[in-house]
């Protein structure tokens, strides 16, 4: 069989020498075309969604990307026209274009920031070259007991070109109209005084600019939190202008409390901290100023909170709504922490003593009268819980002066001192408490020999110490000024220095929130912190102890810590636009980290605090006339009952 025939085909294409080049794009668009066809409609559909999405996606990125750009140059923006002359004795240090001074700062490796982790140097003298600034490494922040995660970008290191060198010594000084002359400076001492109030009006400018009339000023973001809506802030810091001597300040505070302080809204308040903070500031604004706004205001909030007393056992509740009149427990279990319903005594016997209604105080009277009777005690430590329905201690086994229990220690010297020194039974409590402290908690670290107070769980020791213990040297002090055994002030100036090493041991020159104490001495080091620990808060404790030995003991060494704490304050936390916020890492001074948060407590007791360790007046809220609550407000002390 043959095969079948092949036939053979020859192309030939023939072109005119005139013609255009064929390149085929015309078939390739109706090739495309006819497959995007051949989809079904489905798939079609599909394509054209995802190719939206992406637009969509691409429009939003686009201010996100320009906006950090933008946040970028504030923080780079240096005018000179902005700059302040800053306290006497110290170089004067550019601030930003929208914002105020940041604090000096003087010791090693210590300068005021602008922004996390920023120090500005070179600044150019009176009557030179204006040149422009140099900026170190900069952080770009992106954004409880009582009490975020922040990203945050590295910036490198901007070095001026030559031609903007040249073009600076071109420009020459600027104009008068365009600057603020800089203040002589001063060859004197530091007016630390005014460097506290200088702290408190860049901190209240935050708040008022941001957070007017709100709970928190939150700095970093220009925005405000809310916790009761009760203008915490305001409140809690009003007794602080008024010792500042900041009338203008006090006047803004003191409208806002008349025309806008309600307290009929339907809102959930904490026992505790409505008592300490609101209670307690307008009581002590009404006994500093004479001003009856605020004993009708505390009246008003003190008779609100009352039901809270109103339980089967007569340990309060937790919370109350000071709108409908009810009051409960938290959701999750029906016990309050011993020291929330034991630290409310100073400020409701106040009330009863001005209002001559004895119920605030019989309220608060009964709750002590349970727990000094009570079984569960520990060598007179308590423990931190207590039943609302029962009246009897829960958790036992737990002992610590930290959180939940630190105040209840405090409060039984206080009401002591402010009742004339006549009730025995707080006595006695305290004084057993102490021999607890030092039975139980009492150690001393293996490099230093750091005295320090830790906790006790089931006859288990841990080194652990919250700084919140750190009021413990202040009431030591305190208890030894009004006569108690003089071993107690030998113990305050041993546990005065363990905190002050709190501070100084950490790279920020500013404390962590809990702290670790070495026993031994194998690595070197006192004081160990875990991450999850590295915060600070701003608080006051260490500040309030301090006050208390220097005032009693006129050691300069006292005023000299505090001053390192506060240029840390100024150095870490402090924002350019306003306020102050607490950080998340004491241990990283290029990256400390900002929470976003200023608590009221910063205006209320830490930087009055700070005012009165400065202080030469020993007049100013004399301690043997005054006694202050644990939020830093002073109450006067009862005068005694005639003999």
């Amino acid at each position: 069989m043959y095969p079948p025939s092949r036939k053979d085909f020859i192309s030939l294409t023939l072109s005119d020498q005139h013609s255009c080049t064929y390149n085929n794009a015309k078939h390739r668009r109706q090739s495309c075309w006819r497959k995007w066809k051949q989809l079904s409609r489905l798939q079609r559909s599909i394509v054209l969604f995802l190719l939206a999405l992406l637009m969509v996606f691409g429009l939003l990125s686009y201010p996100s990307l320009s906006g950090q750009w933008r946040d970028m140059e504030d923080w780079l923006v240096l005018e000179d026209r902005e700059m302040k002359a800053i306290l006497p004795g110290v170089k004067p240090v550019a601030g930003l274009a929208m914002g105020k001074m940041l604090g000096p700062t003087v010791g090693p490796a210590l300068g005021p920031a602008i922004g996390p982790g920023l120090i500005l140097e070179g600044i150019p003298e009176p009557h030179q070259q204006k040149v422009p600034f140099i900026p170190k490494p900069l952080t770009k922040v992106r954004e409880c007991w009582r009490g975020a995660m922040i990203e945050a970008d590295q910036a490198d290191e901007v070095l001026p070109s030559a031609n903007e060198k040249d073009d600076a010594a071109a420009a020459g000084p600027e104009k008068p109209e365009d600057a603020a002359p800089l203040a002589p400076v001063s060859v004197g001492p530091v007016d630390r005084l005014e460097a506290v109030r200088d702290a408190f009006r860049h901190a209240w400018k935050g708040y008022k600019d941001y957070a007017w009339g709100h709970d928190e000023l939150k700095p970093v973001s220009k925005s405000f939190g809310e916790w009761f809506g009760l203008g915490l802030t305001l409140v809690d810091a009003l007794d602080t202008m008024w010792i500042l001597g900041l009338k203008t300040e006090f006047a803004e505070a003191r409208q806002w409390v008349e025309t806008e302080l309600l307290f009929s809204k339907n809102v959930d308040v904490n026992l505790f901290e409505s008592t300490i903070r609101i209670l307690g500031g307008l009581l002590s604004t009404y006994h500093l100023s004479g001003d009856t706004l605020f004993l009708d205001k505390a009246k008003d909030i003190g008779s609100r909170l009352m039901p809270a007393f109103k339980t089967p056992s007569k340990i309060p509740f937790s919370d109350v709504n000071i709108g409908k009149g009810t009051a409960h427990p938290p959701r999750w279990t029906s016990d309050s922490t011993l020291a929330e319903v034991t630290s409310v005594q100073l400020e409701f016997r106040e009330l009863s003593r001005l209002t001559q209604d004895p119920q605030y105080q019989e309220a608060v009277n009964e709750v002590m009268r349970q727990v000094h009777k009570l079984p569960g005690k520990h060598d007179g430590l308590v423990p931190m819980f207590i039943n609302t329905n029962s009246g009897q201690f829960t958790h036992k086994g737990v002992y610590t002066l930290g959180a939940r229990a630190d105040s209840y220690y405090e409060y039984l010297l206080k009401q002591w001192i402010q009742g004339g020194k006549t009730e025995d039974d707080l006595l006695q409590d305290y004084l057993e408490a102490v021999e607890g402290v030092k039975k139980h908690l009492l150690r001393t670290t293996g490099p230093s020999r750091l005295t320090f107070v830790g906790e006790l769980s089931h006859n288990r020791f841990n080194p652990k110490m919250d700084h919140l213990v750190c009021f413990l040297p202040g009431t030591l002090a305190l208890g030894a000024h009004n006569g108690l055994p003089e071993e107690h002030m030998e113990l305050a100036k041993q546990l005065m220095e363990t905190c002050h090493q709190m501070y100084v041991q950490m790279e920020t020159g500013l404390s962590p929130e809990i702290a670790h104490f070495n026993l031994h001495s194998q690595n070197g080091r006192d004081v160990d912190v875990k991450p999850a620990d590295r915060h600070n808060l701003l608080r006051p404790e260490t500040i309030e102890s301090l006050f208390y030995l220097y005032r009693f003991t006129q050691d300069p060494k006292y005023r000299d810590w505090g001053w390192d704490i506060l240029q840390s304050f100024n150095t870490y936390t402090k924002v350019p636009s306003g306020g102050y916020t607490s950080i998340n890492n004491v241990r990283d001074p290029l990256n400390p980290g900002p929470r976003d948060k200023m608590e009221s407590f910063f205006l209320g007791e830490t930087l009055k605090y700070l005012f009165l360790l400065f202080s030469d007046d020993p007049e100013l809220l004399d301690l043997d006339r005054y006694v202050f609550n644990t939020e830093a407000h002073p109450l006067p002390i009862w005068p005694s009952a005639p003999a």
